[in-house]
């Protein structure tokens, strides 16, 4: 029985640098989509102090399939649209590939003549 012991002590002391690799992977990973969301919200529409530009509430729900997700390139399927102030939308958004949740930023821009 000692001999179990010390032999699976020895396993635990021991490196194993296939999981060691695979965890550093891991983190770069879900540093990349930290770092991905971040760049996400501070671009147009990615958060209420940045908001697209539009010309009309008919063409918010097009130009949000139009975009692309920040983390795989997918496109996205719209949940709801939503008014969140006088000329302000926001659009839930969900990608249709990786599943990620979005909420994107419009502001209609109203061009009155003189």
């Amino acid at each position: 029985m000692s001999q179990a012991l010390c032999s699976g002590s020895m396993a635990i002391g021991r490196k194993r640098p296939e999981r060691t690799a695979r965890r550093a992977q891991e983190r770069d990973a879900r540093k990349r989509v930290r770092d991905r969301e971040k760049l996400a919200r501070l671009s147009p529409g990615g958060a209420r102090e940045r908001p697209i530009e539009v010309a009309s509430a008919a063409v918010i729900e097009g130009r949000a399939r139009s975009l692309a997700c920040p983390q795989c390139e997918g496109s996205y399927q719209l949940r709801e649209h939503r008014s969140a102030g006088p000329g302000v939308r926001c659009v839930d958004v969900i990608c249709r590939q990786c599943g990620a949740p979005r909420t994107l930023w419009f502001r209609i821009a109203v061009d009155d003549p003189n």
